[in-house]
């Protein structure tokens, strides 16, 4: 009996992406891609973007920056509150000028998909992207090789793997001084005496980070981590901005919005 041999599949999923393939001249060779109606409506219903640790001194000017869980210690730019809208993305699928995108956001439609073992990587593009069609601005491939365009493209994903993978270190080395803890970001709005919880999240116990002896400052400091934790704990004061951006989107009071996050 014979079988038909189909191509590699990508098992799992892939965030942000709809339908991801491995990109192969075979399947992909005919198609190219335009610039979408609405560049980022991909994600316009995002509330937080992974990011790696080469990103956060930028990052953090514009998002707090938490972690997944203790357990899944992930670097997140938070953009959004109580429901799943990213306050930075516009109606016209644009994101906000002069706010830092994330490397996740600007590599897209492409990706990696690495073996388990971690051995060998492909490319991976979202098949459902808007901009993906025959007859498109840039083709993928061209004289049977990825085109310019794609070549760069497949760079900045393998040096954004690369970040990736050292974030993926960094939190493991931070993982043994039992640092990163629930958290509750609070707000007092105007003519309220006690603050107000609106969000839970995981972050750097500062007071943790504090009662460490010098030997562990010193070795976070030599690692590199120390500026790292500190930068993210300062990114936090951008909540009470994330709180006034959904007011202006919304046309609500930051009140209003504080009893929709309890609620």
């Amino acid at each position: 009996m014979s079988e038909t041999q189909s191509g590699p599949q990508v098992s799992g999923k892939l965030f942000l992406f709809e339908r991801p393939e491995l990109m192969t001249k075979e399947q992909h060779g005919e198609l190219a891609l335009s610039a979408p109606a609405k560049r980022y409506q991909f994600c316009a219903n995002v509330r937080a973007i992974p990011i790696t640790i080469s990103e956060i001194p930028a990052a953090m000017k514009d998002y707090p920056i938490v972690f997944m869980s203790a357990e899944q210690p992930i670097p997140l730019a938070i953009m959004g509150l109580v429901d799943d809208v990213n306050l930075f993305v516009d109606d016209n699928g644009d994101w906000e000028e002069n706010r830092y995108v994330p490397g996740y956001v600007r590599r897209y439609p492409f990706g990696i998909a690495a073996e388990a073992s971690g051995e060998r990587m492909a490319i991976v593009i979202d098949a459902a992207f808007e901009g993906l069609a025959p007859g498109g601005e840039a083709p993928l491939f061209e004289n049977e090789e990825p085109a310019s365009n794609t070549q760069a493209a497949i760079e900045f994903c393998k040096t954004y793997e690369r970040d990736r993978l050292m974030t993926d270190e960094f939190t493991k080395r931070l993982t043994p001084y039992e640092l990163i803890h629930g958290q509750t970001a609070q707000y007092t709005p105007q003519g309220a005496t006690e603050p107000q919880a609106f969000a839970q999240y995981f972050g750097i116990d500062e007071e943790k980070l504090n009662a460490l002896g010098d030997e562990q400052i010193l070795e976070l400091r030599k690692s590199g981590m120390l500026p790292i934790l500190y930068a993210m704990m300062m990114s936090l004061g951008n909540w009470r901005m994330l709180l006034q951006r959904r007011a202006k989107r919304f046309g609500l009071t930051e009140t209003q919005i504080l009893n929709q996050a309890i609620n």
